[in-house]
């Protein structure tokens, strides 16, 4: 495969999955909606240098220990279940609580700090072993003949950042003109239920979901 081919199948790729809906995409879209941009870009940031991180382990064979190792694919995959069912359980009895963004009376309520966003989303993903497996099998699809794999490797990985960082702005900047109406108290809590239960499903579906052969 030549340099051309492999970067245009592999940016036509990145560009589905980046925008294909799940775990990432929902963060980002209840942290813009409910709390601010900042924090929504400061969430996709993190959970994009989460996707450059499995991608330099993957290009340097790291992340292949998860591949073959039983014990260490399993204890990666429930202490990402675990973070994952505790973040939208909090969600969840946020919104139970009425204690999303903002309170009845419209006034600001308890956040997350613009750190907390950014852990969050970066720990979304490095806690997520799947993607380190993905990308063992995914990146040698695009390999080019007489390039480093390693230093190849570690571009498409970046691309893949940068594309994610691209679509985390564009939903940002989408709920920016119905801004006001995504932070009535009734809105922000159908939002955190929804998203923490989204979140929830995914923890589920981790932790109970068996490493491929």
């Amino acid at each position: 495969m030549d340099i051309a081919t492999s970067l245009t199948s592999f940016s036509i790729a990145a560009a589905l999955m980046t925008m294909t809906p799940g775990i990432d995409t929902a963060l980002v879209l209840r942290t813009a909606a409910v709390e601010s941009s900042m924090k929504a870009m400061l969430a996709g940031i993190g959970i994009c240098l989460g996707v450059l991180f499995w991608g330099l382990l993957s290009a340097l064979g790291v992340a292949a220990v998860l591949a073959v190792s039983e014990t260490a694919y399993t204890l990666m995959r429930i202490a990402g279940a675990a973070y994952l069912l505790w973040l939208g359980g909090n969600m969840v009895l946020s919104a139970i609580r009425r204690r999303s963004a903002f309170d009845e009376s419209g006034s600001v309520t308890k956040q997350t700090t613009l750190k907390g966003w950014f852990a969050r989303g970066l720990f979304t993903n490095l806690l997520n072993p799947k993607i380190g497996v993905f990308y063992i099998s995914f990146l040698p699809q695009f390999m080019v003949d007489g390039v480093s794999p390693v230093g190849w490797s570690t571009l498409l990985a970046s691309l893949h950042a940068v594309m994610g960082l691209f679509w985390f702005a564009a939903i940002v900047l989408a709920t920016r003109p119905i801004s006001q109406f995504l932070k009535r108290p009734s809105v922000t809590r159908t939002l955190d239920s929804v998203t923490g239960m989204v979140l929830i499903g995914f923890g589920l579906k981790l932790f109970f979901e068996e490493k491929a052969a």
